[in-house]
């Protein structure tokens, strides 16, 4: 099944230096989505997430909550082209 469905999503609060990109690598090989995370310069946690609608859904939703040692302040999701994502989930630096 390809990715139906993508979207960028910027996660702001005690993000940073608290594993919360090994998290959501785990978490989106959990549910089955590609993408990419990475750490912003401005302290917030970039996402690219993509595949099926309802995984795009949960990926998010556990976004909100985060790995335990986080405090998720926001999140800010916008639509993304299916086409961005590559295949498979990656920790960008």
């Amino acid at each position: 099944m390809g990715i139906e469905s993508a979207v960028r999503v910027r996660v702001s609060g005690r993000v940073q230096g608290v594993w919360f990109r090994a998290w959501t690598e785990r978490t989106a090989l959990e549910l089955g989505v590609s993408g990419w995370v990475r750490n912003a310069p401005d302290g917030t946690v970039e996402a690219l997430i993509g595949g099926s609608a309802d995984a795009v859904k949960q990926m998010v939703a556990r976004l909100h909550d985060g790995p335990d040692m986080a405090r998720v302040d926001r999140v800010v999701t916008l639509p993304a082209e299916v086409d961005e994502v590559p295949g498979g989930f990656e920790i960008r630096r």
